[in-house]
Formats: C-alpha cells, structure tokens, sequence
C-alpha cells in the first residue's frame, strides 16, 4: 500500500481530538490510574503518563489518528530503506547502526547494515590497540584521554552519552580513557580543553562528515598548532571520522579514519560511528556495544501498531494533542540524574532541528503548530530554577521526568532516616503530583492551580542499555511527531543561512547593516 502524506489538519481524527475534553489532572489522579497508565520501555524501564491530560477516549483518537496517518507504516518504510528525507532526496538509517528492523537495504550497491557494522567493528578494533598500547604516542606510552572536535550532533550526543555513563563506567571498571569534547568556534572553548589535559597522551577524534565544516577545521587547527607548539606530530595524534568521500578520508594527517554516511543526519548519529569511535575509546567497545543494543530493543517497541504497547509513538501523540490541541508551545526534559545533565541539550537539537518547520514535506506551509521549544535541567537543581514558572507561571508547560531507582556509583548515606537516592525519588514523585494536584490557598501567592501535565520514564539504574533506550525513545518519537505533522524531521535547511552570511562577513563582503554589525566586532 502507497504511503499518503496528509497534513495534520487534513485527517479526520484531529477534528475529532479537537472535540475532546482533555482530562482534569486535579480529580482524575488515582492509584488505579497510575497503575495503569503505563507503558513498558526496553531495558525494563517504564514510560508513566498517568499525569497527562488524557483518557480512555482521548487514546482512542489518537489511535485513530495514529493510524490514519499511518504513522507506523512510515515508520516500517524507513526502515525498510525508502527516501523518508525528501529535502535531500537521502534515505534515513540510523536505526540501521544498532540493527536490522526491516528488509536488508542496499544503496549505491552497498548492504547499508554491513557498512555500520564493518565501521564499529574497525572502530573496537581501533580502540583495543589504544587501549592496549600497540596504537601509541610517539614515545610508545599509551594514551590517557581522548577529544572530540566536532560541533552540533557530532558533540551533544556523543558529549551527553559519555557524560551519562562516566561514573557508571569508574566504579564498574569500564573507564578506560577520559574524554573531553571541543566544539565551539569560541578559542576559549579548546584554549580551556586544551590546558586541562595532557596532549602528549590525548589522542584527537575530528568528526566532520563533509570535511568542510568551518567551526571544527578551525579548532582542528588551534589543536594541531598546541601539538606542534609541545613538539609532537599531530598526525600522530589525530584520527577522522567523516564520510569515504570527504578530504578527511585516506589523509595522512590521521592515524585512521571511521565513516559515516549521509544517511544519517548528525543529530541522529550517536550510535554510529561518531558516537561509537569516543565511546569505544572511553568505555571499551563492549560497553558500546551495549548501548546499541538498549536502543535496538526500544526500536523493536516502535514497531508495535497498538499505541498503548508502543511507548515512542504514545508519547509522541500525547505530545501532538499537547501542542495542537491544548496549545501548550514548551515542554521541560527533566532528568532526576545528575549524570543526564547534557541530555535535554542533547534533545533541544534532535528536537528543534528536526521538528522547527513551518512547510511540510512538500515545502508547503502549514497551518497549524509543530515542534515545540525544548528545555531543561536535572533535578533537583532546577527546583531552585525555572520551577516557580513552571508551577504558578501563565504559560503550562509539559513536563517530562526521567528517574532511576538506585544511582549509578551505589555509594549513599543515610541522613534524616532515608538516603540521598530516596531524597531525590521522593522529590520527583512529589513534583509529580504537585504539577497535577496543585493546592488551593486563599492566599493567592500560595495558591497552585495544579492541572499542569507530567510525564515520567522510570528505570532501575542508569546503565549503557537503558541509555540506549532512552535515546531511541526520544529519536522515535521525535520522528512520529514529524510524520503526524507531515514535515521532514531529517533535513535542517534553518541552520545555513547563518553561515552563509558568516563566510561573507570574513570575506569583507558586507553592507548595509550587515557590515554595520560587523564593524562593532572591528571584523
């Protein structure tokens, strides 16, 4: 059956949601309603909407709207390698990194899966001789640290992974190199990296998949002016990943070059080889190879048509009725794990930059609201933050929490008769309930409305797998949402024309304002 791209206003199940009463979180919160209002997530983790605006009538329209569009169906063809991306004319694998969901899918006479395959294992291989110290400094020492340059998806995924799993991988015994992450054009960005390692035994991961990206050529050449300043061979120190076509590829600059493709959009490339190359180094290709396999059980779930057993797609649907239904225009990430504190960054872009259009597919605008902004903090700092907004603020905004049972360095203390771990569960379930509830107060300064939605994925600890599902929950559903609003998530055009107009102010090819602007800089 061909696939048919309707705009969202276009099917008959958003007339009928526009119809609906959302639920009132502040007389519907039961036990029984918690205990059921939920979904089961790889990794033995659970995605809880208890909290959200919705009932039994509501999920059934956005079943209905779910398969009225076809939204698994779009699914199960970019999978199974149709041309999902049309602004680019690309198919969209990602997916394919971590597994095969669908039919084997070749392109240019390529089997797609085995090219991932054949990088990540070229990548463990790599990382086996570092760790081992057959790869080595020029001395023969081993390296210590390994930094990323990279800008965009080839940093905030990669950075929020390593970052999630760090101390994780310290107490179990996984850590096998630090890793630090260079990505701003800002000098002080690598300046500030660059004074906090040693470079005598840092090995350098360039990722740019065109080879021609402004801001990481130009820290790849404050880093290899650093090496050459300490007397070491940069060539020596430095390996590539970008695509087989670039000026990266085969350059003897590099002790080795890993590729990705143009398959695989940036934002959506943590389980290829730019994720895979820092976090095989970092953790071994095992712990990798466990994170790839979290987000392959997730994907599976993706594939499910029934809403209540697909997890990715529910949420997305809650997030749809959201944004053009209820018209809330934000939704807070709010982990309640210190170690996810660059995963809602990470979110802003997979998010923003695929869902920030106001034309469809077919370069038609539309006329009603898609991606919603995305923020957010770990709990339980952003208590003492932007909660007061969230809370009594005139904008409701929805929420998701991420929490774990039992913390990732299993080192506690009891105070006050519970541990820090219990603190920070009881907090999150008390900010649940307090966003629905609210509390009424003649004091109008005291007074919450309550009514505010929540949604929150529960997990027992934050491990490689569980990562891995979690980051395939929040690709899947950021790609559901783009089919439900008939836009393509997978190009970001948005992002050009600043540096377009960048290259014209260095070249001293300005006027008007835009020289203007450049003079107050004396560019």
């Amino acid at each position: 059956m061909a696939i048919k791209w309707i705009n969202y206003d276009q099917l008959d199940a958003s007339a009928k949601l526009a119809s609906d009463a959302p639920a009132d979180l502040t007389k519907v919160m039961t036990a029984e309603r918690v205990q059921k209002y939920s979904a089961k997530m790889a990794a033995g983790m659970d995605f809880n909407y208890a909290a959200k605006n919705v009932d039994d009538t509501i999920l059934g329209d956005l079943q209905k709207l779910a398969d009225e569009a076809g939204l698994v169906e779009k699914f199960e063809a970019l999978y199974n390698g149709e041309v999902i991306n049309t602004g680019e004319n690309r198919l969209v694998l990602h997916h394919l990194t971590r597994g095969q969901l669908g039919n084997k899918v070749e392109k240019d006479g390529v089997d797609k899966r085995a090219f991932y395959v054949e990088q990540q294992s070229r990548i463990a291989e790599f990382a086996k001789k570092v760790h081992s110290g057959e790869i080595a400094n020029e001395k023969g020492e081993k390296f210590t640290t390994a930094v990323q340059i990279g800008i965009g998806g080839s940093d905030l995924g990669p950075r929020a992974m390593y970052l999630a799993l760090e101390n994780w991988a310290r107490v179990n015994g996984f850590l096998k190199m630090q890793a630090q992450f260079i990505s701003n054009v800002d000098p002080d960005d690598a300046a500030g990296v660059l004074a906090n390692v040693d470079v005598a035994h840092s090995i350098f991961i360039l990722v740019s998949k065109s080879g021609t990206t402004l801001e990481t050529l130009t820290n790849e050449a404050f880093v290899k002016d650093a090496l050459k300043k300490a007397g070491l061979d940069p060539a020596k120190h430095m390996i590539a990943v970008t695509s087989e076509t670039s000026p990266l590829a085969g350059n003897s600059d590099y002790l080795d070059a890993f590729f990705m493709d143009d398959y695989i959009g940036g934002r959506y490339s943590s389980t290829s080889a730019v994720g895979g190359a820092i976090l095989s180094l970092a953790f071994g290709p095992d712990i990798f190879a466990r994170f790839l396999s979290g987000a392959a059980e997730e994907d599976k779930t993706a594939t499910e048509k029934d809403i209540l057993k697909n997890p990715d797609l529910l949420d997305a649907l809650i997030g749809v009725y959201e944004r053009n239904v209820l018209g809330y225009g934000s939704t807070a990430v709010l982990p309640y794990s210190q170690a996810m504190s660059r995963f809602p960054a990470h979110l802003q872009q997979l998010d923003m930059e695929s869902n920030g259009k106001s034309v469809n597919r077919f370069g038609e605008p539309v006329d009603y609201v898609t991606g919603p902004v995305i923020f957010g903090e770990p709990g339980t700092n952003g208590q003492h933050s932007f909660y007061q907004l969230l809370h009594q603020g005139t904008d409701i905004i929805p929420l998701q929490f991420i929490g774990f049972k039992e913390s990732q360095q299993g080192v506690d203390v009891d105070i006050q008769g519970s541990t820090s771990q219990k603190k920070l569960c009881a907090n999150v379930v008390a900010q649940i309930m307090a966003f629905a509830g609210g509390k009424a107060d003649d004091n109008k300064n005291k007074n919450f409305a309550g009514n505010r939605p929540s949604s929150i994925i529960v997990g027992e600890k934050l491990t490689p797998e569980a990562l891995g599902a979690l980051l395939a929950h929040f690709e899947n559903k950021v790609m559901f949402q783009g089919f439900a609003w008939n836009l393509n998530s997978f190009d970001q055009e948005g992002v050009q024309l600043g540096k377009v107009l960048a290259k014209k102010v260095l070249a001293h090819e300005t006027d008007g304002a835009l020289k203007a602007y450049s003079d107050l800089f004396e560019i």
